[in-house]
């Protein structure tokens, strides 16, 4: 007997491109077991033999999104793999909420945390100070990013806020630096 989901020769490989495909299309909302299943022409309990629940398939994506970010690291340095990870993030529609969300559940890989941690040490800090540190980049790089492609979708729609004008890029080196500046600040601030 066939194993569900082997029928048509699927892989959990297959399964995770073509959500990654239905995200970066579709949106977060409209990606879908059935939806899923029905691009791969399964039944939407085919899926569940690769990814036991909706879950653990956005940990798989989460992990794949993450994982890009070493291929798009130019330069070195906290900065460096800030700017990294924002560019796997913005890679996909709703890249940002994928991956905060899978982390505040505590699903996936600890990758993107990894990395700015290893880039925070490598400045000579603490583990303890550098895992704190990492933490605090890791979640202004997903609010920054999170709120960039609320803003895309809405500009795509027509829809404008007054007064917005903004530059994204400038805006997320600007935070990334205040928050680098203010751990070198702190490091060197005698403790009361």
């Amino acid at each position: 007997m066939t194993p569900p989901g082997r029928g048509r020769g699927h892989s959990a490989d297959d399964v995770a491109r073509t959500a990654l495909r239905i995200l970066d299309d579709d949106g977060l909302a409209d990606l879908t077991m059935r939806r899923l299943a029905a691009r791969l022409d399964v039944q939407p309990s085919a899926l569940y033999w690769h990814f036991p629940n909706k879950q653990s398939l956005l940990a798989e994506l989460s992990d794949r999104i993450v994982g890009q970010a070493a291929s798009l690291l130019r330069g070195s340095g906290v900065a460096a793999e800030a700017r990294a990870l924002r560019d796997a993030l913005l890679a996909y529609r709703d890249g940002a909420e994928v991956v905060s969300s899978t982390l505040a559940l505590g699903l996936g890989t600890s990758a993107a945390h990894d990395r700015l941690t290893a880039a925070v040490a490598a400045e000579g800090f603490d583990p303890r100070t550098s895992a704190r540190a990492a933490t605090t980049l890791l979640h202004f790089v997903l609010g920054h990013v999170w709120h960039e492609q609320q803003r895309l979708q809405y500009d795509s729609v027509g829809v404008a806020a007054p007064g917005t004008d903004h530059l994204p890029d400038a805006d997320f080196a600007f935070g990334v630096d205040l928050i680098h500046r203010g751990l070198h600040a702190a490091a060197s601030t005698p403790s009361v």
